[in-house]
């Protein structure tokens, strides 16, 4: 699992204290360490003000959120949300282009205190990859609206389109480039991507996982299965 860090990470107890500006740098302190005690912040102040025992309005995030495997704030969430696109390329060719009047569509799923929530909906002449796109950036919006940004929220997608773009920093290399890969062409899906972008900040306690897609896991199957309704219904 991989997680969008937030700015400013403060530990109280660990191997060693104090303010660091990255998840890898908290981690190292804490992984491991009994009875770490560490919290994310937005602001330096707010962290210093938690490191000097004042009041703080965040949930602490404490050693029971790493698990043995690594992955990170999974017995903290409140909040799991799945997302996935799909297209129907009528193309009998690899690589081929996806028609106009080919149907796609994007799907997600959110659960917080036993609630589901759900959207889909669909287009024509979109490639899956846009679509997977598309679907974040849909639930994440979502979940701004609903003031759900600072719950501790774990993303499990099956686009590895998606995570490798997120979790392997791609986003801020094609941003650095003018949104160029680099082979020096026009990032696709640009625009959404730039949204992305946006939007992550937001998310103070957000982490992704990756799950193979239509295989055992039931809210990647329901997403399928909406966007695929959503297509049937074009």
């Amino acid at each position: 699992m991989n997680v969008i860090s937030a700015k400013y990470y403060a530990v109280k107890k660990g191997r060693k204290t104090g303010i660091f500006n990255s998840w890898a740098e908290c981690e190292q302190q804490v992984k491991g360490f009994a009875g770490a005690k560490y919290e994310s912040f937005k602001t330096p102040a707010e962290a210093k003000d938690w490191m000097n025992d004042q009041k703080s309005t965040r949930a602490s995030l404490t050693k029971n959120t790493v698990s043995k495997s690594n992955q990170v704030f999974v017995k903290a969430a409140t909040i799991t949300l799945w997302t996935d696109g799909g297209s129907r390329n009528h193309g009998n060719k690899k690589g081929q282009h996806v028609k106009e009047s080919d149907p796609a569509a994007w799907a997600f799923c959110v659960i917080k205190d036993g609630k589901k929530y759900t959207a889909s909906e669909g287009e024509y002449g979109s490639t899956n990859n846009r679509m997977e796109v598309m679907a974040l950036v849909k639930a994440l919006k979502f979940l701004g609206r609903q003031g759900w940004q600072n719950e501790v929220i774990i993303a499990t997608l099956d686009s590895k389109y998606v995570l490798d773009a997120i979790t392997k920093k791609w986003i801020d290399g094609w941003q650095r480039r003018g949104w160029k890969t680099g082979s020096n062409t026009e990032v696709a899906n640009k625009e959404l991507w730039q949204e992305i972008k946006k939007l992550l900040p937001y998310f103070t306690h957000l982490a992704f996982q990756w799950t193979k897609g239509h295989a055992k896991n039931a809210g990647n199957i329901l997403v399928d299965q909406l966007l695929n309704d959503t297509m049937d219904k074009m």
